[in-house]
C-alpha cells in the first residue's frame, strides 16, 4: 500500500490513510486519519522461527536447533499476533478547502503526500 518515490532534491511518501474521525465546527473541518493497512495474521511460533533463521548464520548449528525449537514451540499455546503500529494524522483546514476536496466522509480514504 505504500510506494516511495526519490527525486533529486527531495524524497517523496506516498501513503493511504483512512479517515477515522470528522469535526465540523462550521469555520473548520477537522479529519483524524489513521494509516489504511491490511494486516496478515502471524503466530509467535512463526516469529520466533524466523528471528532464529536471521539470528543464527551456521548451517549446521540451524538444522540442530530447528527441530527442537519446533517441538517445544508446538507443544505452547498459540499465540496470533496482528498488530501494526499504524500512522495517526490529524489535519484541520477551512472548511472551503474541505468542499473542494470533494466532502470526504468517515470510512472513505486519503492518499497523503509527505516530502521532505
Amino acid at each position: 500500500m505504500e510506494n516511495s518515490t526519490t527525486t533529486t532534491a527531495s524524497t517523496t511518501t506516498t501513503t493511504v490513510y483512512k479517515i477515522k474521525q470528522l469535526v465540523d465546527n462550521g469555520s473548520s473541518v477537522t479529519l483524524s486519519l489513521s494509516e489504511d493497512v491490511e494486516l496478515e495474521t502471524v503466530s509467535q511460533q512463526q516469529m520466533i522461527l524466523e528471528a532464529v533463521d536471521r539470528t543464527v548464520t551456521d548451517d549446521e548449528v540451524k538444522q540442530q536447533i530447528k527441530p527442537l525449537l519446533e517441538a517445544i514451540l508446538k507443544s505452547q499455546p498459540q499465540t496470533v499476533i496482528k498488530t501494526y503500529p499504524k500512522t495517526l494524522i490529524q489535519i484541520t483546514m477551512p472548511k472551503r478547502r474541505y468542499e473542494m476536496m470533494g466532502n470526504p466522509q468517515v470510512g472513505n480514504t486519503l492518499q497523503v503526500d509527505i516530502r521532505k
